[in-house]
């Protein structure tokens, strides 16, 4: 049995190993945060969703069939977190019993197969039962195919004399069974036998055939008889472990599959509870396993957006965040440039946030979003000094460019906050634009943010070609609206504003106590970045 919930053609691999960049890709966009949500305590979500976040698909048919299975499971939470918990009951009260000396003879495994058997028929019945509700307004092929497994393979007759052979199995009436004489009187060909069925006084009064009763303390006939009833159960000892185990598989499996799901639900809950809009996105680029790697080369990158997000600052917020449109279809480059905490990190985070959610499957933090599969999505945000003073940050900088550069491909998607801020300007623009230029050139997406004028200004006037350049919203009177909107760099990222703000005089001396507030009173600064 196949669970292929999440994959059209293979199941759920948790064990698959994550790129080396993963902990710090988790780390500079948030996903924490997220993680946090879908998990609510269960570590088992928790890897789960961290696992399919950070291993995201390429192929645009994989991704379209698991957004149809993520759709269905939205359709009917309550019943999806049914299964789960059914599975996990089963499998933790199955692992309880496994207890005991001698587990390794036979009819201490048949005992413990049986006891397992008819833990998870129960469980199997749980699924048919939980599912038969929903299961005719399913519409992905993936959580369809499934349900109807569980009405047809694990049907009420079926389910029933399965429990009744188990039951027999664990022989009320003793272990009957038939062998031969073989060579020096040695027993061979052991064979269990059903008993006949009759009741306890017509089994005392049979005296029919050769019997033979072992005296109180025979312990050596005890154990010659034991030895005899394990040859007899080996065989079908390794036929019910094997069973067992099978079955066993097919939970562990269905179970992690939709801890994804669980945890993608809970997400959903949490952004659409407060208003938030998401969408699952239109998807292109290459399809089928074949043409991957040709198709990823020539498949021109798309990005358009529609109220885009960040999820993480919005979970932490009690309002809404503040959504942007973004249009960089085509663009191998988009420069965000503008007011200091404007919302330029943020927007950041949003893209790079919304293709790892594209590419996992899910819904993505916006009222529209279309996107193209890539490869893996790398990160160069700020770090905190060495504090043991090994190497300066300008180094430490070049040497995570450095790792980044040796193992970025062509499709891949960058990542870029304030790189190389460390130094002056001049060396700073010059080291990022070599870097970035570099990048473009090898078929990489670049979406950095700068404050670096010399950068900005040279990379538009000599990258507007496969460039998109937004520049952080400022109104006249300083406030910020965190909204990003398309504009070629300025010379001043409005620095005096913050020092207005936190010192009341702006950088000459002059009081601006009088000056107006926000509307709401507050300090604007929770939905920026920088």
């Amino acid at each position: 049995m196949n669970v292929h919930l999440l994959h059209p053609d293979r199941d759920l691999d948790l064990e698959v190993v994550l790129a080396q960049h993963s902990e710090a890709l988790s780390d500079d966009l948030g996903l924490d945060v997220l993680l946090d949500r879908m998990a609510d305590g269960d570590e088992r979500i928790r890897a789960a969703c961290r696992s399919v976040l950070l291993s995201g698909l390429r192929d645009v048919d994989e991704v379209r069939y698991r957004q149809a299975v993520v759709a269905d499971a939205l359709r009917a939470p309550e019943v999806f977190a049914q299964l789960y918990e059914a599975i996990v009951a089963g499998l933790d009260f199955a692992k309880r019993s496994y207890s005991g000396l001698f587990r390794d003879a036979p009819d201490a495994i048949v005992r413990r197969a049986v006891e397992r058997l008819q833990v998870y028929a129960d469980v199997l019945r749980r699924l048919r039962q939980d599912t038969a509700p929903v299961r005719s307004g399913m519409r992905s092929e993936g959580v369809t195919m499934l349900f109807e497994l569980f009405a047809t393979q694990f049907d009420e007759p079926y389910l029933g004399e399965v429990e009744a052979q188990l039951e027999e199995l664990t022989f009320p009436r003793g272990v009957l069974f038939g062998a031969r004489l073989g060579r020096g009187a040695v027993g061979t060909g052991f064979q269990l036998k059903r008993p006949r069925a009759q009741g306890w006084l017509s089994r005392s009064l049979d005296r029919s055939g050769a019997s033979f009763e072992l005296a109180e303390r025979d312990d050596d006939g005890i154990e010659s008889l034991g030895r005899l009833r394990d040859q007899a159960l080996a065989e079908v000892a390794v036929v019910l472990s094997q069973a067992s185990d099978d079955i066993e598989v097919f939970l562990r499996q269905l179970r992690d599959e939709l801890a994804v799901l669980i945890g993608a639900a809970r997400l959903h809950e949490a952004l659409t509870t407060k208003g938030e809009p998401t969408c699952f996105p239109e998807v292109v680029g290459p399809q089928g396993a074949s043409q991957r790697a040709e198709a990823q080369a020539v498949v021109a990158p798309r990005l358009t957006a529609r109220g885009l997000y960040d999820p993480a600052l919005s979970l932490q917020l009690a309002d809404r965040a503040v959504g942007n449109d973004l249009d960089a279809d085509g663009a191998l480059l988009i420069l965000i440039t503008g007011a200091n905490q404007g919302g330029k990190s943020t927007l950041l985070r949003s893209i790079g946030t919304a293709q790892l959610l594209l590419q996992a499957g899910l819904f993505v933090p916006a009222t529209a979003f279309a996107g193209s599969t890539g490869g893996q999505v790398y990160t160069h945000f700020g770090r905190e000094e060495d504090q043991e003073l090994r190497r300066g940050k300008l180094e430490e900088e070049l040497n995570r460019m450095r790792t980044i550069v040796e193992r970025i491909r062509p499709g891949d998607l960058l990542l870029a906050n304030e790189s190389f801020a460390a130094t002056n300007e001049r060396e700073g623009s010059e080291l990022a634009r070599q870097v970035f230029r570099a990048h473009l050139d090898l078929g990489v997406r670049v979406v950095a943010v700068t404050h670096l004028y010399d950068l900005a200004e040279s990379l538009h006037r000599t990258e507007s070609s496969r460039g998109v350049f937004l520049r952080a919203q400022r109104e006249e009177d300083g406030e910020r609206t965190f909204r990003i909107e398309p504009g070629a760099p300025l010379p001043t990222s409005y620095g005096q504003d913050l020092y207005r703000r936190i010192f009341g005089e702006d950088p000459s001396g002059s009081s601006t106590a009088d000056d107006p507030p926000a509307e709401d009173g507050r300090d604007p600064q929770p939905q920026g970045g920088a």
